[in-house]
């Protein structure tokens, strides 16, 4: 059986044929990379990263198919903790492999029943309950004993990793996970998220660090984040909040405009979403906000309504559909506040909302943490991101943010947010472009960066013995550092003369001199060479400052390396690497030689996460 080529062909025969080239070329990548040449005998974990909402889960089907023509007979498809999702993912799968064997969390007699004769695939939960029960089932099985498994773990940084690893315990479910991998002869777990901050930043010991990642690319049509957040200038899709004297009127009377653009072109559904805050008092307060706007709507629908409309008009440039006349829509929004053909759904703890509620008609949606992973808004063009923390973490407001998708219309999407907040957006997706481009190079020790401000995850995830921050801005310099040649670093550094204040160079020439340099462990070396790597995979003829002095009789330990003045002129470098080399005489220590110590500056403002697999570093 082709398991593979069955399910490209349902992608096909439905369409979607750009869809299934993709899922394929992923498929046999990782395929020919990374399964087909498992041992059987081992552990091994990987890392499977797309852009948010880029279409992942067929990536993930196509993946398993792959892994089942390769001899793997056993799948567990793991999803968030939540009823909705994994029973929207059990009947997905239902529909697109029903070639397997295709178990629910209550289908553990079909499990037994089936005896691995068709390849099996069993949808859990991330619940602690739910994995103990599967974890007994497969071990008094016994068939996975001598067979292996494949774990696909779909928004695996979510609840998957270990929580106690800074009070020395095991979170529940992380220890399950354990139990269920390592009671196989061997396992293959696949890590699959849009957000792998958490994920890279976990050590080789823990177990959960990935041996490979492989990022697949979004198909066409996909708007993402350098759609919304690009490197230079602001889009027009853009709106700051603090150019907006009543935000709320502007937020619906634009979402209106657009509903009536979409309806009338024949289109099934247009939403707004608001995201305001964690406090479920603050989303009925926006909720009863938006109410007295739409009936602000109705009462001045012959007047002030008319004007503020064709503002909106005015910028609407749809793509998919050909624009419709300003009457057009002034008559179809009077149509939809008037017939009270809108709704308004809060969506928190207090209420639950089924997704059928907003797949139909002009919704205005209003919540907070219930907006994020797992949760897709068909037909969202309109969002109101006003969300702030005082220390936020980047993969959690990257995942709040819904706008991602393929079903919008690029020239009728707005976003209502304050520019501080915007800015933040536009540093975790200039992050993200960096991992992604370390990934496509190869770049095993992957390396994440963030702005002073943003911490990428949630601090109990990480280990704090072995996950370190170089901050930009500051010097460091080895206390006990050694040459493995003195000459040839000399060699490297003749055309640099000390009556220059400093040369640019690239930074691959940086990495030649700092290649010579034997670090005490004070310094860590190998970081900011990785640094070096990452700055590389986005800019590959990247610029450093590069500052040589000779014959300097500094005494070894006594703080501060750089004179004042040489300290001052690094300073006025922010956004590059600044490497000085000093050429110290040894007559004040440094083992009585002369050698060259490096002193080496990050660019400003920016915190560097290093993780370290050993304390000789940390």
């Amino acid at each position: 059986m082709q398991y593979l080529k069955t399910y490209l062909q349902k992608i096909t025969d439905r369409g979607n044929v750009k869809l299934a080239e993709s899922i394929a070329r992923t498929a046999e990548d990782i395929g020919s990379q990374h399964i087909r040449n498992f041992s059987f005998t081992s552990h091994e974990i990987g890392l499977l990263f797309g852009n948010v909402q880029s279409g992942k889960t067929g990536q993930m089907f196509g993946i398993m198919c792959k892994a089942a023509d390769l001899g793997f007979p056993a799948f567990i498809l793991l999803t968030t903790d939540n009823v909705v999702l994994q029973q929207q993912t059990l009947e997905r799968v239902r529909d697109d492999m029903d070639d397997f064997c295709i178990c629910g969390e209550n289908d553990s007699g079909l499990f037994i029943e089936n005896s691995l004769v068709k390849p099996a695939i069993v949808v859990i939960k991330k619940n602690s309950r739910m994995l103990r029960l599967w974890a007994n089932v497969f071990n008094s099985t016994g068939f996975m004993k001598g067979n292996p498994l494949f774990i696909v773990d779909d928004e695996a940084d979510a609840a998957s990793l270990n929580t106690l690893v800074n009070r020395n315990g095991q979170s529940s479910i992380n220890k399950y996970l354990d139990s269920i991998k390592n009671g196989a002869s061997s396992s293959l777990y696949l890590q699959v998220t849009g957000t792998p901050q958490a994920i890279l930043l976990q050590t080789l010991a823990s177990g959960w660090h990935p041996y490979f990642s492989y990022y697949f690319h979004p198909g066409d049509g996909y708007l993402g984040g350098d759609f919304f957040f690009p490197t230079s200038g602001k889009p027009e899709c853009i709106d700051y909040l603090e150019t907006i004297k009543r935000p709320t009127r502007n937020v619906v009377i634009r979402h209106l405009a657009v509903s009536a653009q979409i309806l009338a072109a024949g289109g099934k559904v247009s939403n707004c979403l608001l995201h305001p805050s964690v406090r479920q008092a603050v989303h009925q307060r926006f909720a009863d906000d938006v109410i007295k706007e739409l009936n602000w709507c109705v009462e001045h629908i012959n007047d002030d309504f008319i004007s503020q409309l064709e503002a909106q008009y005015a910028s609407l440039a749809p793509e998919k559909s050909d624009k419709l006349s300003f009457n057009d829509i002034y008559k179809i929004t009077k149509e939809l506040t008037e017939n009270e053909g809108i709704k308004i759904l809060v969506m928190n703890g207090k209420t639950d909302v089924e997704s059928s509620e907003y797949e139909r008609g002009c919704n205005f949606i209003i919540g907070g943490n219930t907006l994020g992973r797992g949760v897709t808004f068909p037909g969202l063009q309109t969002i109101y991101y006003t969300r702030t923390s005082k220390k936020p973490q980047a993969d959690t407001m990257w995942q709040h943010s819904r706008m991602f998708g393929y079903d919008r219309d690029p020239g009728m999407m707005k976003i209502f947010i304050d520019e501080q907040l915007y800015k933040l957006f536009s540093d975790i997706n200039a992050t993200n472009n960096s991992i992604i481009a370390q990934v496509e190079l190869g770049i095993k020790d992957i390396k994440i960066y963030y702005p002073i401000g943003i911490n990428p995850t949630r601090k109990n995830v990480l280990d704090n013995k072995h996950v370190e921050i170089l901050s930009g801005g500051t010097n460091y310099y080895p206390f006990y550092p050694d040459n493995d040649s003195v000459a040839h670093i000399s060699k490297l550094l003749t055309p640099f003369s000390d009556d220059e204040p400093y040369y640019q160079v690239n930074l691959r020439f940086m990495k030649e001199i700092l290649s010579h340099i034997i670090a005490s462990p004070d310094f860590k070396l190998n970081a900011f060479l990785s640094v070096i790597d990452t700055i590389l995979s986005e800019q590959p003829a990247g610029q450093g400052i590069l500052i040589v002095r000779r014959e300097r009789n500094v005494a070894q330990g006594t703080g501060a390396l750089l004179s004042p003045n040489d300290w001052k002129l690094g300073g006025t470098f922010l956004n590059k690497i600044v490497l000085t080399m000093y050429q110290v005489t040894g007559k004040k220590g440094w083992g009585g030689k002369a050698l060259w110590v490096p002193n080496i500056k990050l660019p400003h403002d920016t915190m560097y996460y290093d993780v370290c697999e050993d304390n000789t570093e940390a």
